[in-house]
């Protein structure tokens, strides 16, 4: 009922701008693409959260949000955002491209072959995925608390070892030089994910996380698989029942004796297993 509310309240430009960052745009746009913006909004009320969090590409679903969830007699939520990063391929994350990404429950194989495979040219610090990890997320988490965070480029020893970086410019900086090889900052951030990681992995291990995951994410159970010709066999064996069922009928309405079922005759399995 409140999406009709909504409806009432929105304007077609409005609901268009919302999702301007986040649904396909094309001249002619479906219904659902204008529909989806306030949906969002409505979660915000149905999930009965104080706050929603999302990329910066989601601040004008937030904009109708704050402006359209009071005029439902709803209050108005805070809102977070934080910077889009470009995905591990080079190109926008996406939850559908899982080499993409990095998930919270990846295994440290996992890491290592998503990272292994992520798009870092040499001295390109532009659409780079593993750099802005560094700058993005690993800077920030280690200084939460006040601590002075580090950085290690994992460097063979015949190369120098490993270089330590206090703060992302400087590795920004010695990464466009090409002092940084891409494989030495793969691996001090194949590193650096895994420990960030190993805490998150370790809570999972309890049972009551791993249930709540499965009723979250139910696994969809595969299709059963069409058998032509035991459907075909199965068609026929009712028909024959259902016309032996008529005479049945038609006979005890006579007064006559119902006729006798036929045998089912005897599949080529069972006339080898009688030899």
């Amino acid at each position: 009922m409140d999406n009709f509310r909504l409806c009432a309240l929105v304007t077609e430009h409005d609901a268009k701008r919302a999702g301007a960052e986040v649904v396909k745009q094309v001249a002619s746009p479906l219904l659902s693409g204008l529909l989806y913006p306030g949906m969002q909004a409505l979660d915000e009320e149905y999930l009965k959260v104080d706050a929603q969090f999302g990329g910066v590409d989601q601040r004008k679903i937030f904009i109708l949000a704050e402006k359209y969830m009071p005029q439902l007699g709803y209050k108005k939520r805070s809102h977070l955002m934080n910077p889009m990063v470009p995905g591990l391929t080079g190109s926008k994350m996406s939850a559908s491209d899982p080499d993409s990404k990095i998930d919270f429950l990846d295994s440290a194989k996992d890491v290592t072959k998503k990272i292994k495979k992520a798009f870092c040219e040499e001295g390109n610090i532009e659409e780079n995925g593993i750099l802005s990890f560094v700058k993005s997320v690993y800077f920030p988490l280690k200084t939460l608390n006040g601590n002075k965070a580090t950085f290690t480029c994992i460097r063979p020893e015949q190369y120098g070892g490993n270089m330590v970086y206090d703060n992302y410019e400087a590795l920004e900086k010695d990464f466009a030089d090409k002092v940084v090889h891409p494989g030495d900052l793969k691996a001090g951030v194949i590193a650096a994910i895994n420990e960030l990681l190993d805490p998150v992995r370790k809570a999972f291990e309890d049972p009551e996380f791993q249930k709540l995951a499965e009723l979250a994410y139910p696994v969809a159970k595969p299709a059963e698989k069409v058998n032509p010709k035991k459907d075909k066999k199965e068609k026929k064996k009712a028909e024959r029942a259902a016309a032996l069922a008529a005479k049945a009928a038609a006979a005890a309405e006579n007064g006559e004796e119902a006729p006798a079922a036929a045998a089912p005759a005897a599949s080529e399995e069972q006339k080898e297993e009688a030899k």
